[in-house]
């Protein structure tokens, strides 16, 4: 196996933007290294919901998310609708029907009477 080869591992202080500071060993030339976000801040290990958003990425996606359910509810309220219109449909058509049916009735009727008053 070759010698030195490998980096050399020692302990590093880890320091946090939240002011969490930890030793663990590393591979790194300096002995700390400061990170933004460790376990003690992050809001997956907090339960926290945290949001750090400069471009307003997650105001968009509220937004997209929004118009998207106002739009699946008027598509919803859509198929209603036209579900009422053919509905309405159907009824004015067997009202017509009724109607035709009920014009050819006492036209039968009134031609009775005519052969009967003959």
């Amino acid at each position: 196996m070759k010698t030195d080869i490998h980096p050399k591992y020692t302990d590093t202080t880890f320091s946090c933007a939240c002011g969490a500071e930890f030793i663990a060993g590393s591979t790194l030339k300096e002995d700390k290294f400061k990170t933004e976000i460790c376990s003690k801040c992050h809001p997956f290990y907090t339960g926290k919901q945290k949001l750090i958003d400069s471009s307003g990425q997650v105001e968009k996606f509220r937004a997209k998310m929004e118009k998207a359910k106002a739009a699946q509810a008027k598509a919803a309220s859509d198929v209603k609708i036209v579900e009422e219109e053919e509905k309405v449909k159907e009824k004015t058509k067997v009202i017509e029907e009724k109607e035709a049916t009920t014009e050819e009735v006492k036209e039968e009727k009134a031609e009775v009477v005519e052969e009967e008053a003959k």
